[in-house]
């Protein structure tokens, strides 16, 4: 087995559910034997047709066809439940002039565009931030990952296309959730798990959290 260090943040723990159907343990923190799998679409398809499951609890299982899907279900609503504790918290700025107007105080933490956002609008509020930030403009995150109807749901109003993140935890929470789920849909989750699952901890390694193994019994 391979030793390669791996931050958990960027795996993704599966466990069998009582009737042995592999489900998705983001926060991993339900009860069992785990399999980890690198934090990508692909890693997680690649999984699924190895059988890498299966082998890796040693157990007859049941892996739904669409599990990589599922997992970004899961991914997307994490994401929109952080970005409405935030605008809870009173951190998230809406409306085309009002982000403009924050972007170019420099007062804004990231920005977030609707994906069907126009053109025109995103390149006005990239000049708002270079008014705002100058050089610095690059290091403001730029949100463009949800559809309108997402903004919609988690800001609790109507046709939302542009949105403003001000500095706070909540906004550092979601933007955490939204780079996971980035990092999922672009690929960036590691190596293609196989008999060695890269991107695995081993039970005796834990703490380390190695390249590849399984999870003990909890």
């Amino acid at each position: 087995m391979t030793r390669a260090e791996r931050d958990p943040d960027e795996m993704i723990r599966f466990v069998a559910a009582p009737d042995g159907t592999i489900v998705p343990d983001l926060r991993r923190k339900l009860p069992g034997r785990g399999v980890w799998v690198g934090a990508s679409r692909a890693l997680v398809a690649e999984a699924v047709r190895r059988k890498a499951f299966a082998r890796g609890l040693k157990a007859q299982v049941t892996v739904p066809a669409t599990l990589a899907d599922d997992v970004e279900e899961l991914l997307r609503r994490d994401s929109v439940q952080a970005l409405a504790l935030a605008n809870k918290a009173g951190l998230v700025v809406t409306g085309f002039g009002k982000v403009e107007e924050a972007a170019a105080a420099g007062r804004v933490r990231a920005v977030i565009h609707a994906a069907e956002a126009a053109a025109d609008g995103r390149r006005k509020i990239a000049q708002a931030l270079f008014r705002g930030f100058g050089e610095r403009a690059a290091e403001v995150d730029v949100v463009e990952v949800f559809a309108g109807h997402d903004l919609d749901l988690a800001l609790g109003r109507s046709h939302v296309i542009h949105a403003a993140l001000i500095a706070g935890p909540g906004s550092e929470g979601f933007l955490a959730r939204w780079r996971r789920l980035a990092r999922y849909r672009n690929g960036e989750g590691g190596t293609p798990p196989g008999d060695e699952a890269p991107g695995v901890p081993h039970e005796r390694d834990l703490d380390k959290h190695v390249g590849a193994g399984f999870e003990p019994n909890e």
